[in-house]
């Protein structure tokens, strides 16, 4: 896993990302998938651009890295853009495929410089595959997690047959990275425009995967297993202990690996999330959740972030305290990503 040296880092974004165009992919990708038709991936039937008009440039290293200045960030976490999509292929070799591709490919991008670490995607459709690849996207690839984007899952990621993709990321001190898309809930067919898909479809499949991995008992079999909820705010949290704390109160016996409430499981220092820069509820879930699992993330380059204001906008806050300022945009993402 990729070693960091924290002596001169004081910014730590945890969810940047990369335009991961099929231009650059294809040639990473083995053969005979390399040869796939069209587009690598699905895609949706939405303009995200507004037809150009949200536009999201493709930054170079350099610009990439003087952006990086300007927000005053020294490390930046990269995430895919459409690689999550690859939950969706029924095809499970080529799933493979597009992994390792993938990961040699963004591997290549963070050794331009240090100051870029990515994260790795593996096939769940393929478990054995799906471990094989944790094993050398990190240990081989200095990797620094597995990410995953759960629409068009065919079982949810609490099932005990994902649970040998966890075990890698505990022997290798990982964390496994929930970051869903604008799609969900799985089979939703009422959204009539992108605004009211974007504001439904992360945020409820992340629900949905929070009360996966509770119930399906991950935190009592993988204790020291790190998981962050990225992309959707942190607001949610304490509402969804306390439904989930209600629902499991009365049916217990359906949920029978957990030994304490799902609540003590999220408050037990080993699950993040990330919070958006001017979320209002942050003081409250410091509160509620704790100081040290709250996560800065710019979601940089993409057309929705607040480049360049990201890092000044949680700097300027006035209701929460310098300490939890590091905390947040320093010192738990260096705890999520085992780099202290």
């Amino acid at each position: 896993m990729s070693a960091v040296n924290l002596a001169n880092v004081n910014i730590i974004d945890a969810d940047g990302h990369v335009l991961d165009r099929d231009a650059d992919l294809r040639k990473f990708i083995a053969e005979p998938f390399c040869r796939r038709r069209g587009s690598l991936l699905p895609s949706d039937v939405w303009d995200s651009s507004m037809y150009g008009k949200l536009d999201t440039p493709n930054p170079d290293l350099a610009t990439r890295l003087r952006d990086l200045d300007t927000e005053h960030i020294d490390i930046s976490v990269l995430f895919p853009t459409g690689g999550f999509s690859v939950t969706q292929l029924p095809e499970r070799d080529y799933a493979a495929a597009f992994c390792r591709g993938y990961n040699d490919w963004i591997a290549s991008v963070c050794a331009e410089s240090p100051r870029l670490k990515g994260v790795a995607l593996v096939p769940f459709q393929d478990v054995d595959a799906a471990a094989k690849e944790t094993e050398r996207a990190i240990g081989k690839l200095g990797l620094v997690g597995v990410a995953v984007g759960t629409f068009g899952m065919k079982e949810h990621i609490g099932q005990p047959a994902y649970w040998p993709i966890y075990e890698q990321l505990v022997k290798y001190n990982a964390p496994l990275l929930v970051h869903n898309s604008r799609n969900g809930p799985a089979g939703e067919i009422r959204f009539d425009t992108f605004l009211f898909r974007h504001t439904v479809g992360r945020p409820f499949e992340t629900l949905l995967d929070c009360a996966a991995l509770v119930y399906g008992g991950v935190p009592e079999k993988f204790p020291k297993l790190r998981v962050a909820f990225l992309e959707c705010g942190c607001g949610w949290v304490p509402y969804w202990m306390d439904r989930m704390d209600e629902e499991w109160e009365k049916r217990q016996v359906e949920a029978p690996l957990l030994k304490k409430k799902p609540s003590a499981y999220i408050t037990g220092g080993n699950w993040f999330f990330a919070a958006e820069p001017e979320e209002s509820t942050v003081p409250f879930c410091l509160e509620k959740l704790g100081e040290d699992v709250i996560l800065f993330a710019s979601d940089y380059p993409h057309w929705d972030g607040g480049f360049p204001y990201m890092t000044a906008t949680v700097k300027g806050r006035k209701d929460i305290s310098e300490a939890q300022k590091k905390k947040i945009m320093r010192d738990n993402a260096a705890r999520l990503y085992g780099w202290q």
